[in-house]
């Protein structure tokens, strides 16, 4: 059996709620890249999905993988202060910082993200200066532990511009500090640790990441993600050969999964948490939207649900791969619970039983109102047919 098919024309958003009242409904989707967030694209679902069953339990639980928009899935006072973008221009980010479990969350694609400098990318001499401004700014207000989104960067620096940014300044064979970006870790000898800034660089790392990419290698950080940041072939083997003497220096195993996430941050935030606490034991790289959706309690509360909606922007053969779409499925798996995709592309069919609407030409909003209406009243068909 195929998935059931939405289509958005209104023809089969006639479904009386009162065939299945009270329905408890999860509505979990990751942002639709440019055009809503996640926060968005779950009130216009819902919106959606309240029009045709009226007296539909509605949880909404905007979710993220890592990427942009991980950190405002979590509580806390929201923080923004000047920093720097990738290309070292000066911008705005903001951050989620937590004082009751001194934790910040912080995205990398807040500061250092590729929208900034999409129109001009930096691949070779992009940093993360401006996200460790972010870091340094969250100890100061007390944060012990910093969970850090890996996903949307510009960079593939190894996290050498957090370093920076925190006090240590890579040296080349000369003594002289390395120009900023991945282009120059080829020329890394070592780190002048003398202005470390102890206290920001101490805390607990939890690195949260969509990928289980090595640093190094045909699936690695230069080879897989620079051309998404603007690498040209050349430059992407000379940022894979960079990267590969920076984990001999960083003493850091290149083929370790996940290292090569947000332009190999993870290298830089081993070495530097390692240095300090004589292991790494502080530094956790885990799958993003698992820990997002563990903090929302949707393990428990799918258990109880009877329609899950999630969504993306392309639902393709990367989505089961721990993206959002990919997590939310595996929780619905063996539940009573009924899986309904909504995306503004379907590349590949989401398997059985599950309700899928591709969205169409036009506003948004419009659109995800429609998708989740759409979504509702086959649910209540199948429902019905089901007995």
């Amino acid at each position: 059996m195929r998935a059931v098919s939405c289509k958005l024309t209104g023809s089969n958003l006639g479904h009386p709620s009162m065939l299945n009242p009270m329905v408890s409904v999860i509505i979990a989707p990751d942002s639709f890249k440019g055009t809503a967030t996640a926060q968005e694209a779950a009130r216009y679902l819902g919106e959606g999905v309240r029009s045709v069953i009226r007296d539909a339990q509605i949880t909404l639980a905007p979710m993220a993988d890592g990427g942009e928009g991980t950190a405002a899935t979590f509580a806390g006072q929201q923080i923004t202060l000047p920093t720097v973008d990738a290309a070292g221009r000066l911008t705005d980010a903001t951050y989620t910082f937590d004082a009751e479990a001194s934790t910040a969350y912080i995205d990398v694609a807040a500061a250092s993200g590729l929208p900034a400098v999409a129109d001009d990318p930096v691949p070779l001499t992009g940093d993360t200066y401006g996200t460790g401004v972010l870091i340094a700014d969250a100890q100061t207000r007390g944060a012990e532990r910093i969970v850090l989104g890996l996903g949307g960067s510009a960079t593939v620096d190894a996290g050498t511009g957090i370093l920076v940014a925190l006090g240590a300044t890579p040296l080349n064979s000369q003594g002289y500090a390395l120009p900023k970006g991945g282009g120059q870790l080829g020329e890394l000898a070592s780190v002048d640790t003398a202005q470390l800034n102890i206290p920001a660089a101490a805390v607990e790392w939890v690195l949260l990441t969509d990928v289980t990419a090595p640093v190094v290698g045909p699936d690695g950080a230069a080879a897989v993600f620079g051309p998404q940041k603007g690498a040209t072939p050349d430059e992407v083997m000379l940022l894979d050969a960079a990267l590969t003497h920076a984990c001999d220096i960083f003493n850091v195993d290149p083929l370790t999964p996940g290292y090569g996430a947000a332009g190999a941050i993870p290298v830089a935030i081993h070495w530097l948490s390692t240095l300090l606490h004589g292991n790494p034991s502080k530094v956790h790289v885990l799958p993003g939207a698992q820990v997002v959706a563990d903090a929302l309690g949707l393990p428990e509360s799918i258990q109880q649900a009877g329609l899950v909606i999630t969504g993306e922007g392309a639902f393709d053969d990367q989505s089961l791969t721990g993206k959002v779409v990919g997590t939310i499925a595996e929780l619905v798996e063996g539940t009573d619970a009924t899986l309904a995709i909504a995306a503004g592309r379907m590349d590949l069919d989401p398997g059985d039983g599950v309700i899928a609407a591709e969205l169409g030409d036009g506003d948004v909003d419009k659109q995800l109102f429609q998708a989740g209406a759409a979504i509702a009243a086959d649910y209540l068909r199948i429902s019905t047919a089901q007995g």
